[in-house]
């Protein structure tokens, strides 16, 4: 990741505090305004927006800096972790949500002033809406676990509002009352279900998962490529840690071959491999012809490595 996209996540993240409080804001107004709790069960999920916020900022700007010499490796993994906590706070206001409204489910009412409620928790949702796609582009094509999961976490906010308000409008077109306390129980079982995707997702990432499919085959293809003069490769290895890809494998090349030849070959392997996957690390193995080799599967010069 380059200077210019660790700074625009950066602001993102930090934009994101500012935008999940007004937010927030506004659903509890929408909230205090009609009394009800399918919109109270919004608004606190919304406050689990503020702090999943404040978490993804302080944890990418970690996360970006430097190798050092006791994370020689760099501080990406911290990402995975704000998505973790991030996954569970989901799971958190999942649960709330479902208690409040197990409270009300006995004795429903129809909530006040239904038009400027949902009026004020539609802009909301709008502006979550927004929000929530910048955050899924900009974390995909910059691959920040945190700033992704926190765009997922909000869109599951989007699905709540947007529920809340058909259930409502239904609620008083029917008269039927205990729709809210329904449909703030059916939002929490939503939202427990996005938090549990978040969770799974980052785990995956602290477990070192290998690279995705179509990463794995940009890499062997780049290999295939540029490898001229070498004989095969094999223990294709890799892990994904944040906007880092780290690779290795064996080069098989000729028992005669000189040194700096060797060398030029891992060079062009190394540059083609960094242009198909922008941030990877390499380590590259030479070994002599007679060495054992196995799991070769790409071709160079007609044989397979």
């Amino acid at each position: 990741m380059t200077d210019t996209q660790k700074q625009l996540v950066q602001r993102l993240a930090f934009w994101g505090i500012p935008i999940s409080i007004l937010v927030m804001g506004l659903k509890l107004v929408a909230w205090w305004v009609t009394g009800s709790v399918a919109l109270l069960s919004d608004g606190l999920e919304s406050f689990v927006n503020v702090t999943a916020a404040l978490i993804a900022y302080f944890v990418i700007r970690y996360a970006q800096r430097p190798a050092d010499h006791d994370h020689q490796f760099g501080h990406h993994k911290a990402e995975y972790l704000s998505a973790v906590i991030e996954g569970v706070l989901i799971v958190v206001a999942a649960l709330l949500i479902v208690k409040e409204a197990s409270a009300d489910i006995m004795s429903p009412r129809l909530p006040d002033a239904p038009v400027l409620g949902l009026a004020i928790n539609g802009l909301a949702g709008v502006i979550n809406l927004i929000w929530a796609k910048t955050l899924i582009r900009i974390g995909t094509s910059h691959r920040s676990p945190a700033l992704k999961a926190d765009g997922h976490h909000i869109m599951s906010d989007v699905v709540t509002s947007a529920g809340v308000f058909v259930g409502l409008v239904l609620a008083f077109i029917t008269g039927y009352a205990i729709l809210d306390p329904l449909l703030a129980i059916i939002v929490g079982v939503n939202i427990l279900y996005q938090g549990w995707k978040v969770i799974s997702h980052s785990l995956g990432g602290l477990m070192d998962r290998a690279v995705e499919p179509e990463e794995e085959e940009a890499i062997r293809a780049a290999i295939a490529a540029n490898a001229n003069g070498a004989l095969g490769v094999h223990d294709l290895r890799t892990r994904r840690a944040g906007a880092a890809a780290f690779i290795d494998f064996h080069l098989v090349v000729p028992a005669d071959m000189p040194v700096e030849e060797a060398h030029s070959i891992c060079d062009r392997l190394e540059d083609a491999i960094k242009t198909a996957i922008p941030g990877a690390s390499l380590a590259i193995h030479v070994e002599p012809e007679g060495e054992r080799a196995h799991g070769l599967k790409v071709k160079v010069e007609g044989n397979a490595i």
